[in-house]
């Protein structure tokens, strides 16, 4: 019997930049494809977590929370690259309130809040990371074709999030997905890191793909 498919990489409409997905027509479609288990993980925040976790729990759905958030160096800020973190518990839940916190406090440039590497090290007790596929920093480096940059990365990563690091990757057939795949999977063979697919969700159905793409549009020129 093939085991269910949990989403773990997905932004609502809380992630007002580019998601049309409303939480309660999220619950419902987990609910009727028998997901045990669903993550929200909003750009930044945590805005629309209450409203989720209720809506899960009363659908009989384990919800779990976590934000997709970007992380900058202080003194490259244009440099950016994502990582996904999701909470095992309510210490990872306070650590990750703490990480968005900073974020929001001290890492804000052009008005949108980055990481410090630092920071996530400081805080990463009982987070689970994923590595955020082509746009974290090691999909990044195997991409530009420097291996060994992409290997230091992810042992720095193993080290900060023992047995709790997974190198993420798609099919949602955007450019060099199937290059950056065969390189990950080697990646991952070499260090022994377990590999997680996710969709990278944005939108409930295929029609609704012209409102996300507005929504983008939107959010480009403002």
């Amino acid at each position: 019997m093939p085991q269910p498919f949990v989403h773990l990489h997905l932004h609502s409409e809380f992630s007002l930049v580019d998601s049309t997905l409303r939480i309660k027509q999220l619950v419902e479609r987990a609910k009727q494809l028998c997901m045990p288990a669903v993550a929200v993980t909003d750009q930044f925040n945590m805005f629309g977590l209450v409203k989720f976790y209720r809506a899960a729990v009363a659908a009989g759905i384990k919800p779990i929370a976590g934000a997709d958030v970007l992380i900058s160096p202080a003194d490259d800020p244009e440099h950016t690259s994502r990582l996904v973190l999701l909470c095992q518990n309510n210490e990872g839940y306070l650590n990750l309130c703490r990480l968005l916190s900073k974020a929001y406090q001290e890492g804000q440039h052009l008005g949108v809040p980055y990481l410090r590497r630092e920071w996530v090290s400081e805080h990463s007790a009982d987070l689970i990371a994923l590595s955020s596929g082509r746009e974290g920093d090691i999909g990044q480096a195997l991409l530009n074709q420097h291996p060994n940059t992409a290997r230091q990365l992810a042992q720095a990563w193993m080290k900060d999030f023992q047995g709790r690091f997974y190198l993420e990757t798609q099919r949602t057939e955007r450019e060099q997905e199937v290059r950056y795949e065969r390189l990950v999977l080697q990646l991952a063979n070499e260090l022994g890191l377990p590999v997680v697919a996710s969709n990278d969700v944005r939108f409930l159905d295929r029609k609704d793909f012209s409102a996300h793409e507005a929504r983008v549009c939107i959010h480009a020129v403002s």
